[in-house]
């Protein structure tokens, strides 16, 4: 693939990184660099998976607009299943987070087109719950949502909707047998193989053991 980087600082990171590069060598290189939006855009350029994770940790949260950010969303569309799940929660994790601006687009995400924003409206939903923060009073508008909706979303989506109605179902008793009707209504991630110490997906179990663990 032909990089469209600009600089020599930017062509270096290139040629230095690659697919076998870990996750703790990028924050160490993160680390070194600190921040530079210019030269994360240049990553960002490359089309490339491993630069771009780079790029989402210097980039700079106050630089990014609302077109930035869908289009940055948009961009990660072009990577398998599993690079763009992890570009996405790396976006969230390390900017989206970080300055109530970007915190406040998430709010407006729940019947986006591009369905990595839908995934992360969902995910952030599902974090105010087991995070200990009061959670928005809208629990009953997202179970009516889930239960119309998850059986026909993208599995990435499905993933971030049961998860928000298990910790409903979790932390929140007066919905809990309701979020229970809904794994066993849509039978998701029913008879799933997880390894051990994890918890399994399928909401009756997943509830039942997560409320276990806080008694």
């Amino acid at each position: 693939m032909t990089h469209q980087a600009v600089t020599a600082k930017a062509q270096e990171l290139l040629e230095q990184l690659g697919p076998e590069t870990l996750r703790g060598e990028l924050r160490k290189i993160a680390k070194e660099i600190k921040m530079d939006h210019a030269i994360a855009m240049e990553l960002w350029s490359s089309q490339e998976y491993t630069p771009r994770l780079l790029a989402l940790l210097i980039m700079d949260k106050k630089q990014l607009s609302a077109d930035d950010v869908d289009r940055i969303i948009l961009d990660m569309e072009d990577h398998d299943y599993d690079q763009r799940i992890s570009l996405m929660d790396w976006f969230y994790a390390n900017q989206l987070t970080k300055l109530k601006k970007l915190q406040n687009l998430i709010d407006g995400w729940q019947h986006s087109e591009i369905p990595l924003q839908r995934r992360t409206f969902w995910y952030y939903q599902a974090r105010q719950r087991w995070t200990g923060q009061i959670p928005p009073d809208n629990t009953e508008a997202l179970l009516d949502a889930i239960e119309a909706d998850i059986v026909d979303e993208k599995p990435e989506v499905q993933f971030t909707m049961n998860l928000t109605a298990g910790w409903i179902g979790v932390y929140d008793e007066q919905y809990r047998d309701r979020c229970i009707a809904i794994g066993e209504k849509t039978g998701l991630y029913k008879g799933e193989m997880v390894s051990k110490g994890c918890t399994p997906s399928y909401l009756p179990e997943f509830i039942a053991i997560e409320v276990e663990k806080r008694q």
